[in-house]
């Protein structure tokens, strides 16, 4: 169930009022143990979250931000970085700008005053990178479990 669950609802994820009832009907189990497996897989750290990719700057706008953190503090750094609800993920990179984030908002202001305040808090510029051209990527991928 885990694997459908996985491969089956990455790009036929159900829109309507009941997905998790219209998953369960497709897999011949209940509604209960759909969310039971999928509320399992996250504790586990197998799936992040289960929710729409929204293409960027369509609801609101969007940045990919970075910063230049010591290695000795990054790990408390990106806590506060992930403490804010317009951060959608962070991650550690290997080069001199090792901390990228990805923030949305409302509107630019919005945006803006939450980079401002990051930098404020953790006392390291945010350098921001906004989206120039798009491109559409098939985030889609067999998970084997």
């Amino acid at each position: 169930m885990d694997r459908r669950l996985l491969n089956d609802f990455q790009q036929d994820f159900p829109l309507s009022a009941t997905p998790y009832a219209d998953m369960a009907r497709r897999l011949g189990v209940t509604e209960a143990e759909v969310l039971a497996r999928l509320r399992e897989l996250k504790q586990a750290g197998a799936i992040s979250r289960v929710g729409a990719v929204v293409r960027p700057n369509t609801v609101g706008v969007s940045t990919l931000a970075a910063m230049v953190v010591p290695p000795e503090e990054l790990e408390s750094v990106a806590a506060i970085v992930n403490g804010y609800t317009e951060v959608n993920h962070n991650y550690e990179r290997e080069h001199r700008l090792n901390l990228w984030f990805v923030a949305t908002a409302p509107d630019v202001t919005h945006l803006t005053a939450v980079l401002d305040e990051i930098a404020g808090r953790c006392g390291y510029e945010v350098l921001s990178f906004p989206l120039v051209e798009d491109y559409h990527i098939d985030l889609g991928f067999e998970m084997r479990i």
